[in-house]
């Protein structure tokens, strides 16, 4: 079995830089942290460099592209929000060494021609069309997906046990009435329904999340019992109230903070210009970066980024995630794997230290979503790595300066890892 070294590296191990310098691979895992080098390994010299866990897009809507450009960027695993790659519909993934791994809420469970709905631009929807963001239905297998429309708490409830069958790694609840959208009266999830779907998602094994982009929604899914909030509100300023009732209840939170800021009108163009994530986007993808939404520019990001540090304050576990879909101008301001670095970038600034921010890129998703192989540098795990020179646990855009990426041990090959223009 082959043996990689790398030594001389500053080692984040997902909580904190260690002292160990040297990190031994043996085949898909971390054989060692410190300790002597094998005569046999081969030896990667990271001096100057970081080694981090592979980061972990906490909320996405993927395809095999997706994943590919993910994993360009470090992201080596992808949890997918409402889209097809459940666990009997992964195998192609999987064992694939160039793609990001993935798991996935399968469809998320919502009223008849409630969200995601307004986004498809069928204001007649009945209901029968697949419950999918944007051009995501144009890549979609759809076969034995489970698509769970539900109006009351005896339809959520009946339909856990399908999609856990389906192959669901846990279940998403869209708690919206459109209001963020510009499309406010939407068919909405009321309160009795989403508790008792939440309590069967438990009573199965399974994690329940919750989309909730106001105030009112969050007040529900916490009221709920939900384990996480994969959004953060975005349509007033946080109160006390709010901010205790979530650390009260134990949920994590997933800001989305790029999803806000493109949804209030505010693309991504200044982050787009950074050689270092221009260099490894298509052309699509950069127009992509560089649009918005656009459907709630009353909104203030100024007021998000507050409600993001008084969460932290507060010691709700903060995940990093970005919603990121398909290179469409319509779902615009957020692209795979780059926009995992863009929204460390903004943690930051919304007031978490640089190693607050890399812990809710890998060992806080991790321990949140059960996925106890990867998130750390330890021995046995996973080796899924992310070298980059200089110092990102001080200066948090070091984690765009990409030396090289490892999925399983298997080392993403130069021509992968540089510019597709």
């Amino acid at each position: 079995m082959s043996r990689t070294a790398i030594v001389n590296a500053r080692v984040f191990d997902g909580i904190e830089v260690v002292d160990a310098t040297t990190v031994i691979l043996e085949g898909a895992r971390i054989l060692s942290v410190g300790g002597a080098v094998p005569a046999d390994a081969d030896v990667v010299d990271a001096a100057g460099a970081t080694l981090l866990p592979g980061l972990i897009d906490s909320h996405v809507h993927t395809s095999l592209e997706g994943l590919a450009l993910a994993l360009r960027f470090g992201v080596t695993t992808e949890l997918e929000m409402q889209g097809m790659f459940t666990r009997n519909k992964r195998a192609a993934v999987t064992d694939d060494d160039r793609l990001a791994d993935v798991r996935s809420a399968g469809f998320g469970i919502t009223p008849p021609g409630g969200h995601p709905s307004e986004l498809m631009g069928d204001d007649e929807s009945d209901g029968d069309e697949a419950p999918w963001e944007g051009a995501e239905a144009e890549h979609a297998d759809w076969s034995d997906l489970v698509m769970p429309y539900s109006s009351t708490p005896e339809e959520a409830v009946g339909f856990i046990a399908p999609l856990k069958a389906a192959g669901s790694d846990y279940i998403k609840f869209m708690i919206d009435d459109g209001t963020v959208e510009g499309a406010p009266g939407l068919p909405m999830l009321d309160d009795a329904t989403i508790a008792a779907g939440v309590a069967e998602t438990h009573r199965q094994g399974l994690l329940a999340v919750a989309h909730t982009l106001t105030v009112a929604a969050t007040a529900s899914a916490v009221a709920a019992g939900v384990d996480g909030l994969v959004h953060l509100f975005m349509d007033r300023p946080h109160t006390p109230q709010i901010i205790d009732d979530v650390a009260a209840s134990g949920a994590f939170v997933v800001p989305c903070v790029v999803l806000n800021a493109s949804m209030m009108g505010i693309p991504a163009v200044g982050f787009a210009a950074d050689p270092r994530v221009r260099e490894r986007l298509d052309d699509a993808s950069i127009a992509t970066l560089e649009s918005s939404y656009d459907r709630y520019p009353q909104g203030r990001l100024d007021d998000v980024l507050a409600s993001v540090r008084a969460l932290r304050d507060a010691g709700v576990d903060l995940l990093v995630g970005t919603d990121v879909s398909f290179p469409l101008p319509t779902l615009g301001g957020m692209a795979h794997g780059a926009s995992v670095h863009h929204e460390l970038q903004l943690l930051v600034q919304a007031g978490l230290t640089p190693v607050e921010a890399l812990r809710a890129a890998t060992s806080t998703p991790a321990r949140r979503f059960g996925l106890a192989d990867r998130g750390r540098i330890l021995e046995g795990v996973r080796a899924d790595l992310l070298l980059v020179d200089g110092d990102p646990t001080r200066r948090i855009s070091d984690t765009l300066n990409l030396r090289q990426v490892w999925r399983r041990g298997t080392a993403l090959v130069e021509a992968e890892t540089g510019s597709r223009r």
